[in-house]
C-alpha cells in the first residue's frame, strides 16, 4: 500500500492520510534523511550547493510529512492519531539532537562560514549559516560525549512532557459540559448564544442547552448570564482545568508535569553554560538580557497599573451603585464590565455581532491587504482538507499565484482551543530550480454558524482573525528562497508577533470598517452611530487588559529565571507574588491558571510570553506611521511589505524595524494607542 505522507505532493493529501501511515512514513523519512546527510559528509560536501541546499531539500521532505500530522493532531484529534503523533516525537527529537551534535556537519558549516566564498552568498544564505552555527552551540556541540547524551535525553523527555501537558489540557477541556433544561436559568443570554447551545444539545441528542469549556460556548455565560451561581460554576470549571481540584478531580493534573518540565529546562540550560532557562531562551530573541526583559515589563507595569486600578474601581462602584453588589468576584468581572460598557457607550459585542458575518469579514480582510500590498486572494475548490468547515485560498501578486492557505474558523470537539497560524510549506527554491510556494494553516475557534445563518462574529473575534492573518501574510508574502529564514522561520520570537498585532489595527479603522462589516440580512454597513460608539469604546478597560497580559508575561519570565529544583510550591508562590504586584482583579483561591498555560508548557513561548507586549510596541509604532501617512497609503504599505514581510528571518528584526521606521521603537506608542497615557505616538 502506498503511503501518501511519503509521496511528493504540492499540498498535503488530507483525504488519503490515515493513522497507520504516520509511524512508517516518519521512520522511513528519518532514516533516508540520515543516510543522505551521512553520504554528503563522506563525499566532502562543504559549500552551499553541495551541502546546505541538499540538506534543506531532504529535510523539507520530512517537514512536509510531519506538518499535516501535527496539524491534524491539533484540529481533528483522535486517540489513535495522538498515539502515533506521540510515538514520533522522541524520534524527531533524537534526529534533531543528532544533527545538532554532529561534529562533521558542524565542521562543514564552520568551513563554509570561514571560506572566501561566504561573502558571495546571499544575505539569506549567510543568515542560514550563522543561525545554524548558533543552533549547533545551543544543541550541545561543545559538550563532551556524556553530556551530549544527557542533553539528548532531556530534549526527548521535554518533547514528550510538553505534548502530554497539551493533551491533558485538551482532555480536561473536553470532559466538562453542562446541560441546562430550564431556559429561565439562562436569563440574560443573547439569542446567538442560546442558539449555539441548543445546536450543541441537538448534536448530542439532548433536549435543552448544552455548554462546554470552548470559548464560544462558555464566554457568553460569563459575560451575559444573570445567574451568578451558574457563572461561578463555569468559571471554576475553566480555571481548574488540568489541575488537582475542580470537576476533573485530578484526572488530568498537570502539576507534576510543570515541575518536571521546569527542572529539565533548567538542567539543559545549565549544561550549555546558562544560568537559567530564560538566558538560553533569549539566545534567539531580540532582547539581549533577562534584565532588559524584566525592565521592559516593569516599565509597562508602572505606567499601566494606576490606570488599571482606576478602571477596576470604576467597575466596583458601578456594580455597587447599580446592582447593590458590594464585592466583585472573578466570575462577576466580565458580566458587570459588559453592563458598564453598555451604559457608558451604549454598545455591546452582541449588538455588533450581526454586522460581522464571517463571509463579509473575510472578504473585507482580503480587501484590506489588497489595498495595502497590492495582492489578490481567491477561494479555491477541490482541495483536500481535514474537515468540511475548512476553506482554501490562493494569493496572487502581479497575476501569479505566490502562496496558498487553509482557513479553519470554528470551534468543535477534539480541536485544540485558541487561534494560531502554522506552516504547511516553506517558500524555497528546490534543487531542480523550481520554486516551492509557501502554504499556511490559519486556525481559529469562533462561534460556528447556527441554523441557516452565517457565523456571526464578535468584534473581538474579528480582531483575532486579523491577528492570525497577519501571521499568515508574514509567512506567505516572503520573497526569501531559503526555507530556514523564509516567512516566519528564523524570525526572533519576540518580533514574530509584529505583523499579527499590526494587522489588528485595521479592525478599528473607520475607513476599513466600511467594507469589513455588513449586516448579515440587509447587507447594510455598520451604521455611523454604532461605529462611533464602538470606536469610543475601543480602549474600554484597556489598562486592565494590559496588566492581565503583563501578569502572564512576568510570571512566565520570573518562573524561568528563578526556578530551582526541589521546591514544589514555587510555581504557585511566584504566581502569587506576581499577582500581588500586577493584578487588579483578585483571583479565586481555586484558580489553577498555570496548569493550563499551554503557551509556555505545551507551546513555544517558554520565557517568551513577554514577546506579545514586546512585539506590540513594535506594531503600535509601525502603525503610527500609517496613521501619519494614511492607513491605506500604498507607498507606506509597500515599505512595510518590502522591509518587514518579504524579508522573513533573513535579517535581524531590529534592523528591519529600523529600516521601516527610521528609528528605534517607542513604548509610548503602545501606551498612547491603548489610551493609557495621554500622548501622541512617537
Amino acid at each position: 500500500m502506498s503511503n501518501p505522507l511519503i509521496q511528493n505532493s504540492e499540498l498535503p493529501p488530507f483525504g488519503e492520510i490515515e493513522v497507520d501511515h504516520v509511524k512508517p512514513a516518519i521512520e522511513q523519512l528519518l532514516e533516508e534523511t540520515r543516510v543522505t546527510i551521512d553520504e554528503l559528509l563522506k563525499a566532502g560536501a562543504d559549500d552551499w550547493e553541495s551541502l546546505v541546499h541538499v540538506r534543506e531539500e531532504t529535510e523539507d521532505r520530512l517537514s512536509q510529512a510531519w506538518s499535516p500530522v501535527g496539524h491534524m493532531n491539533s484540529v481533528v484529534s483522535t486517540d489513535d492519531l495522538r498515539e502515533a503523533y506521540n510515538h514520533c516525537l522522541p524520534l524527531l527529537s533524537d534526529y534533531s539532537s543528532e544533527m545538532g551534535q554532529n561534529p562533521q556537519l558542524y565542521a562543514a558549516y564552520v568551513k563554509i562560514r570561514e571560506s572566501a566564498g561566504f561573502s558571495d552568498l546571499s544575505i539569506a544564505q549567510r543568515k542560514v549559516i550563522d543561525n545554524a552555527l548558533r543552533d549547533f552551540r545551543l544543541s550541545g556541540i561543545d559538550l563532551g560525549a556524556e553530556q551530549q547524551e544527557l542533553f539528548t535525553e532531556i530534549s526527548k523527555k521535554l518533547s514528550e512532557l510538553s505534548s502530554k501537558f497539551s493533551d491533558n489540557v485538551l482532555d480536561a477541556t473536553g470532559a466538562w459540559s453542562k446541560l441546562i433544561v430550564d431556559k429561565g436559568q439562562l436569563a440574560g443570554l443573547p439569542e446567538t448564544a442560546l442558539g449555539l447551545a441548543r445546536q450543541a444539545a441537538d448534536q448530542r441528542g439532548e433536549e435543552g442547552y448544552l455548554f462546554t469549556l470552548d470559548i464560544p460556548s462558555f464566554m457568553p455565560l460569563l459575560t451575559h448570564c444573570d445567574d451568578s451561581n451558574l457563572r461561578r460554576e463555569v468559571h471554576e470549571a475553566f480555571v481548574t482545568r488540568a489541575s488537582d481540584i475542580g470537576p476533573g478531580e485530578g484526572q488530568w493534573d498537570n502539576s507534576g508535569l510543570m515541575l518536571d518540565i521546569l527542572t529539565l529546562r533548567k538542567e539543559q540550560a545549565g549544561l550549555l553554560g546558562f544560568g537559567n532557562f530564560a538566558e538560553k531562551s533569549l539566545a534567539k530573541k531580540m532582547a539581549d538580557s533577562t534584565s532588559e526583559v524584566l525592565g521592559f515589563l516593569e516599565e509597562l507595569i508602572a505606567k499601566s497599573k494606576p490606570m488599571a486600578e482606576k478602571e477596576f474601581a470604576e467597575l466596583g462602584d458601578f456594580a455597587l451603585t447599580e446592582y447593590g453588589v458590594g464585592e466583585l468576584n472573578a466570575w462577576d468581572v466580565a458580566y458587570f464590565s459588559e453592563k458598564l460598557k453598555k451604559q457608558k457607550y451604549e454598545v455591546s459585542e452582541e449588538e455588533l455581532r450581526p454586522y460581522f458575518p464571517a463571509p463579509t469579514v473575510i472578504i473585507g480582510m482580503f480587501e484590506v491587504v489588497r489595498r495595502l500590498f497590492d495582492i489578490e486572494i481567491k477561494r479555491t475548490d477541490g482541495v483536500n482538507t481535514w474537515h468540511e468547515d475548512v476553506t482554501t485560498y490562493d494569493i496572487y501578486k502581479d497575476g501569479e499565484v505566490v502562496a496558498r492557505f487553509y482557513l479553519d474558523l470554528y470551534a468543535r470537539g477534539k480541536k485544540q482551543g485558541g487561534a494560531w497560524m502554522d506552516e504547511c510549506r516553506a517558500r524555497r527554491v528546490r534543487l531542480d530550480g523550481t520554486l516551492q510556494l509557501p502554504v499556511a494553516y490559519l486556525t481559529c475557534n469562533f462561534t460556528p454558524p447556527v441554523g441557516d445563518d452565517p457565523a456571526l462574529l464578535t468584534h473581538n473575534e474579528v480582531v483575532t482573525l486579523f491577528h492570525e492573518f497577519g501571521h499568515g501574510i508574514h509567512q506567505m508574502l516572503t520573497r526569501v528562497e531559503c526555507a530556514g529564514v523564509s516567512g516566519i522561520n528564523g524570525v526572533a520570537w519576540d518580533a514574530v508577533e509584529l505583523p499579527s498585532q499590526f494587522m489588528e489595527n485595521w479592525c478599528w479603522a473607520q475607513e476599513a470598517l466600511g467594507f469589513i462589516s455588513g449586516h448579515y440580512q440587509s447587507g447594510e454597513p455598520l451604521p455611523d452611530e454604532l461605529l462611533e460608539k464602538m470606536l469610543k469604546a475601543k480602549n474600554f478597560q484597556s489598562a486592565m487588559a494590559m496588566v492581565r497580559q503583563l501578569e502572564f508575561a512576568l510570571f512566565d519570565f520570573r518562573l524561568h529565571v528563578e526556578f530551582e529544583e526541589g521546591n514544589n510550591n514555587q510555581v504557585q508562590r511566584i504566581l502569587d507574588e506576581v499577582r500581588d504586584k500586577v493584578a487588579v482583579v483578585p483571583a479565586v483561591a481555586q484558580n489553577r491558571f498555570q496548569n493550563a498555560f499551554s503557551h509556555i508548557f505545551g507551546g513555544g513561548y517558554a520565557a517568551g510570553y513577554y514577546s506579545y507586549k514586546w512585539a506590540e510596541v513594535l506594531s503600535a509604532d509601525a502603525f503610527a506611521k500609517f496613521a501619519e501617512d494614511g492607513i491605506f497609503n500604498r507607498q507606506t504599505g509597500e515599505e512595510f511589505l518590502s522591509t518587514i514581510l518579504e524579508q522573513g528571518g533573513s535579517c535581524d528584526a531590529a534592523e528591519l524595524f529600523l529600516a521601516f521606521r527610521g528609528r528605534e521603537p517607542s513604548v509610548d506608542a503602545l501606551l498612547a494607542q491603548d489610551g493609557i497615557v495621554d500622548l501622541e505616538p512617537v
